[in-house]
């Protein structure tokens, strides 16, 4: 039997139309006239802050699914790392000579996303946090290999317009940065980590102590660029120290390139297998 609930009551989009066309006198004027959900004033109450967590966390989370978005490779990295043809305008040394991962970003999003493709783009889609640096080349990478990629933005004080390459349609805005990090990882089959700052470590950690809790299943986790994050963390010291296993350090590979990670990708995550005809 046809499920015909939703043609039983006016919808919202309807009455939303309908009121903004309401003579205008004191009471229709009043914000307490307003629909309640079509009341910014409202919406943004501190009282409603549970119903904006919950939109946030559904709203991409639909959109994903009418999009046919299935699994993630997620990069995380930092926003300030340039493109290696704009080095000499960075503000350190460090800055211009970890330019080389803007291109090694680029480079692993355009392979990764043509192993998508073959799959018929509904897995592995790159996943980045929308802006510059680090997550600009993942996007890029993407697009130039002819495929979607999906951009987390978040509101910041300062910047943070999407970059040019998330795919449109793809590209989200978040209030919550809790609630974005749980976008990054819920669809995720792999986390690459590049060189970055306070956000880029806070992705990491919070993502290996999901991983090392139990919290979420093991996925490949690399770190791109082995000199630069055993200056920023002494993994040995927190292991001798007993604050973390011996075990927890294979939680995660350090790689050099975009092939390198690719190579452990593709012995990790193979290609599903051909569906058989019986009688052929």
């Amino acid at each position: 039997m046809q499920d015909d609930r939703h043609s039983r009551f006016r919808d919202a989009r309807s009455d939303r139309r309908t009121a903004r066309d309401v003579p205008k006198t004191p009471q229709t004027e009043s914000s307490a006239y307003k629909l309640a959900f079509a009341d910014e004033d409202f919406m943004c109450r501190e009282e409603l802050r549970p119903v904006r967590l919950q939109l946030e966390l559904l709203k991409p989370e639909m959109m994903l699914d009418e999009a046919g978005i299935d699994s993630t490779v997620v990069l995380f990295g930092g926003a300030r790392i340039p493109e290696p043809s704009q080095k000499d305008k960075a503000r350190t040394q460090t800055l211009a000579d970890l330019s080389r991962f803007y291109d090694e970003a680029h480079e692993f999003s355009r392979l990764v996303t043509e192993r998508s493709l073959k799959r018929g783009g509904r897995d592995l889609v790159v996943t980045t946090g929308g802006g510059p640096g680090v997550m600009e080349a993942g996007n890029r990478g993407a697009a130039d290999a002819g495929g979607r990629s999906i951009g987390l933005n978040i509101v910041l004080p300062h910047e943070q317009a999407p970059n040019e390459y998330v795919t449109p349609e793809l590209s989200f805005n978040f209030h919550y940065f809790a609630i974005r990090k749980m976008h990054f990882l819920m669809r995720a089959r792999a986390i690459c980590v590049f060189p970055g700052g306070f956000g880029t470590l806070d992705e990491l950690f919070e993502s290996l102590t999901l991983i090392q809790t139990g919290r979420m299943e093991r996925v490949p986790f690399l770190l791109f660029g082995r000199d630069f994050w055993n200056r920023i963390v002494n993994w040995q010291a927190l292991a001798d120290a007993g604050t973390i296993s011996d075990e927890d350090l294979a939680l995660f590979r350090f790689v050099e390139t975009a092939q390198e990670a690719i190579d452990i990708l593709d012995a990790e995550m193979p290609q599903p297998k051909r569906e058989t005809i019986p009688g052929r």
